[in-house]
C-alpha cells in the first residue's frame, strides 16, 4: 500500500506547508474530492492564524496576561466617544492614536494595557512590551554596545509599543534622550501606550531637560486618548494583609 502520509508530508515541505497537515489529511472527511480539499485548505489557514497569535503573543514581552473579565472599570474615567469596548476594538489604532494611561499605582493600567496587547496580536498586530525604565537601559547598553540599530530593528517589528511604569524612577540621561529620539522617529507611524503615574508636568523630573520633555509630551498627545485611574491601589486593596486587618478588625468588634 502506497504511503500517502510521507508523500503528503514531502509536498508540504516543498510548498512550504505546515508539517501538520499531513497528520490532518489522513484523517479529514469530505463528502467529495473538492469538499476535503477546500477544509484541509481551511483548517491549514486556522492553523497558521493560530500559530502566529501564539507567536505574537510570546514574542511581545507581556510580564502576565490578563482577559478583559478581569477587568473592572468601574473606578477607570474615560474620555467622551472613548470606553473599554473601543479600547478592546484596537479604535485607537485604527484612527492612528497614542494612548496614555494615568492614575496611581496598582490602579490597572498594566492590566488594560495588556489586555488590549492580547487582543492586538489575536487581531495579527505585532505588540512590544516594556517597563519603561527596562527599556531606557535597553537603549543605553545598545548604544554603547554599537548595537542600536539592531534594538530598534527590533522595536520596529511591533506597530503597539507599550511602555509600563513611566516615570516611577529618574532615568540615565542617555537612555532618555534616546527613548526621545526613537518615539520622535515613530511620531505618527506607530502607536504608543503609556502608563504613568506622573502629571505631565512632573515628566522632567524624570527626564532631566526641559525642552526635551515639552516636545515628548506634545508628540504623545498630538493625537492621544488619555484614560484617568483616580480608584485606590487595586493590588493593597486585594493583599492578604489587607484580608487579615480585615479578619482581626471583626475578631475585635466582636469582642
Amino acid at each position: 500500500m502506497v504511503d500517502y502520509r510521507e508523500r503528503i508530508a514531502a509536498c508540504c515541505k516543498q510548498l512550504r506547508l505546515s508539517s501538520s497537515l499531513a497528520e490532518r489529511a489522513m484523517t479529514q472527511k469530505g463528502k467529495t474530492n473538492q469538499e476535503f480539499l477546500y477544509k484541509l485548505f481551511e483548517n491549514e489557514i486556522a492553523y497558521r492564524k493560530d500559530t502566529r497569535i501564539t507567536k505574537l503573543q510570546n514574542s511581545a514581552g507581556f510580564p502576565k496576561r490578563y482577559s478583559v473579565d478581569q477587568f473592572n472599570p468601574d473606578e477607570v474615567v474615560f474620555p467622551e466617544e472613548v470606553s473599554l469596548e473601543s479600547l478592546i476594538n484596537l479604535e485607537f489604532h485604527d484612527r492612528g492614536e497614542n494612548v496614555i494611561m494615568y492614575g496611581g499605582t496598582g490602579t490597572g493600567k498594566t492590566m488594560l494595557s495588556i489586555i488590549i496587547g492580547i487582543e492586538a496580536c489575536r487581531r495579527g498586530i505585532p505588540v512590544r512590551f516594556y517597563r519603561t525604565a527596562g527599556l531606557i537601559n535597553l537603549f543605553t547598553e545598545s548604544h554603547n554596545n554599537g548595537t542600536l540599530s539592531t534594538l530598534k530593528k527590533k522595536l520596529n517589528t511591533a506597530e503597539i509599543i507599550i511602555l509600563d511604569e513611566f516615570g516611577y524612577v529618574p532615568y540615565d540621561r542617555t537612555g532618555s534622550q534616546l527613548l526621545f529620539d526613537y518615539l520622535s522617529e515613530i511620531h505618527e507611524q506607530k502607536q504608543v501606550i503609556l502608563n504613568t503615574n506622573l502629571e505631565f508636568s512632573q515628566w522632567v523630573n524624570v527626564l532631566y531637560d526641559q525642552r526635551m520633555t515639552t516636545a515628548l509630551i506634545g508628540r504623545l498627545t498630538h493625537h492621544v486618548e488619555l484614560i484617568l485611574f483616580p480608584g485606590g491601589n487595586n493590588r493593597l486593596r486585594e493583599s492578604t494583609i489587607n484580608i487579615s486587618a480585615d479578619r482581626n478588625s471583626k475578631a475585635v468588634a466582636n469582642g
